[in-house]
């Protein structure tokens, strides 16, 4: 998707990701500087149930993908899956990115969760306001059948 030039502008070059094709595989460099590692590798292994995955590092911070496919695949079915394949890619890189930006606020609840003051709820308190109530109002005069008479206790009849 290419966005229309504005009144003395240039028109913005659109940018693809350049593969290889061969007979069964579609094969990219990526640029770690355009897309972090982990997200590559997030990536891969969404694809790894669909194809063959080959990584490999051609220099330095490149990684080279080659996608498989496990069946004899045509062109479109090898482009098509290089399109899911950047697809992905950005998916991922959107990912860590709202990962990043909300790791204050997941930590957070999670040492909440963890380590705050243990609240008992409503329903825990009135429960023992009632047995409370029940222990003070009423005595439960257990008879003990091992009791003798002369223990206090009375003999059942």
């Amino acid at each position: 998707m290419t966005a229309a030039p504005t009144s003395g502008e240039a028109p913005p070059e659109e940018v693809t990701l350049a593969y290889d094709l061969d007979a069964r595989s579609v094969a990219f460099t990526i640029d770690e500087d355009v897309y972090a590692r982990d997200a590559v590798y997030g990536a891969a292994h969404l694809f790894v149930d669909r194809c063959w995955l080959f990584l490999t590092r051609p220099e330095e911070r490149m990684i080279r993908v080659r996608l498989k496919a496990k069946s004899t695949p045509t062109e479109a079915d090898l482009e098509a899956l290089a399109g899911e394949f950047a697809n992905e890619l950005l998916n991922q890189v959107v990912r860590r990115q709202v990962g990043d930006a909300t790791r204050s606020i997941r930590e957070y609840y999670m040492a909440r969760a963890f380590f705050g003051a243990p609240e008992t709820s409503t329903i825990d308190r009135l429960l023992a306001e009632l047995d409370a109530e029940e222990m003070a109002e009423e005595d439960l005069e257990i008879r003990v059948p091992w009791a003798t008479p002369g223990d206090g206790e009375a003999e059942s009849p």
